[in-house]
């Protein structure tokens, strides 16, 4: 039997590739760039499947002059507004996504940025590192406490659930907001808010956790970050797209925010430069997900997907 022929467009980790070369006729882009709308157009006509990420962009007018030859994107990811559903779906073109796996490597980045960001990581790791540590004082350095804090989750889905089982470690008081109330045995005793604006005002430390979409993007904007109380610290370990940038700079500049952990922005790959010259916002290259065991459970995942479908049978993770 004919092997089908499968584009991966980025270098995954090695355990993956190995399996994808075992089982299928493969081609690996070990340039390790992102994939171009025209090669995405390319591969369409040379591929039965492509497994991208979250750097190749399926948009309606580049999904619209796809052969017809293409069967499936398997997303080597959770999040997929990087695709246009509705075309994919419309040239009868399957599309799955990698969820559960990476919930914990991504809850404990959150919790790195949160910690971070309230105890000036950015600021002390500079002065002992430029040589600049000279004096002691009590008033020294003086951060917010994360123990015994009210923190605010937007998104209780399974990252939003991962970080907040991670933060009652911390004894926090956890509350949330999502679209709908989950059932005890989920909420483990977090205090469910109907409404965004509910859980700002009591957020000592909020955390979102919540997916890209057209009702989600600028979330936090000026108006919502007023809502926070005095102090409050924001993490965002999502997608860039909830946040206003130019707000959340407004809040920290005025103080109305202690701090922030980033580790997604509205530009990636490079994130905001304004953001630089701020020592209370702490920052990472959006590598939430990227453990050795999470990279490799990322792949298997999206391999399992593929298999399913040319078995016949429905992929676990169809969107």
């Amino acid at each position: 039997m004919t092997r089908k022929r499968l584009w991966i467009t980025r270098r995954l980790s090695d355990a993956t590739l190995k399996r994808a070369a075992r089982d299928y006729d493969v081609v690996i882009n070990h340039q390790d760039t992102p994939g171009t709308a025209e090669e995405l157009i390319a591969a369409s006509a040379e591929f039965d499947a492509i497994i991208p990420c979250h750097s190749e962009h399926f948009c309606a007018d580049v999904v619209a002059r796809f052969s017809d030859r293409l069967r499936i994107v398997a997303n080597h990811s959770v999040g997929v507004d990087h695709c246009d559903l509705p075309a994919l779906k419309e040239r009868g073109i399957a599309i799955t996504n990698t969820p559960d796996v990476l919930s914990d490597a991504t809850a404990e980045l959150a919790m790195l940025l949160m910690l971070g960001a309230a105890r000036h990581a950015v600021a002390g790791d500079r002065i002992v590192r430029t040589g600049a540590w000279d004096s002691w004082s009590p008033a020294f350095m003086v951060g917010k406490q994360v123990t015994g804090a009210r923190l605010g989750i937007i998104g209780m889905g399974r990252v939003g659930r991962a970080f907040a089982a991670k933060a009652r470690g911390f004894d926090m008081d956890i509350h949330y907001y999502n679209r709908t109330e989950l059932a005890p045995d989920l909420a483990q005793g977090a205090t469910y808010h109907g409404s965004v604006e509910s859980l700002l005002s009591i957020a000592d430390f909020l955390s979102l956790h919540c997916p890209a979409t057209a009702e989600t993007t600028n979330l936090m904007n000026q108006e919502r970050f007023a809502l926070l109380p005095q102090g409050a610290v924001i993490v965002n370990t999502a997608r860039g797209a909830l946040v206003d940038e130019t707000a959340l700079l407004d809040a920290l500049t005025q103080d109305h925010l202690a701090a922030a952990g980033l580790d997604c922005f509205q530009v990636e790959p490079g994130g905001n430069p304004a953001f630089a010259t701020h020592d209370n916002i702490f920052m990472l290259p959006h590598i939430g997900s990227a453990t050795r065991q999470t990279r490799d459970a990322m792949g298997f995942r999206a391999l399992d997907n593929l298999d399913a479908f040319f078995a016949g049978k429905t992929p676990g993770d169809l969107l």
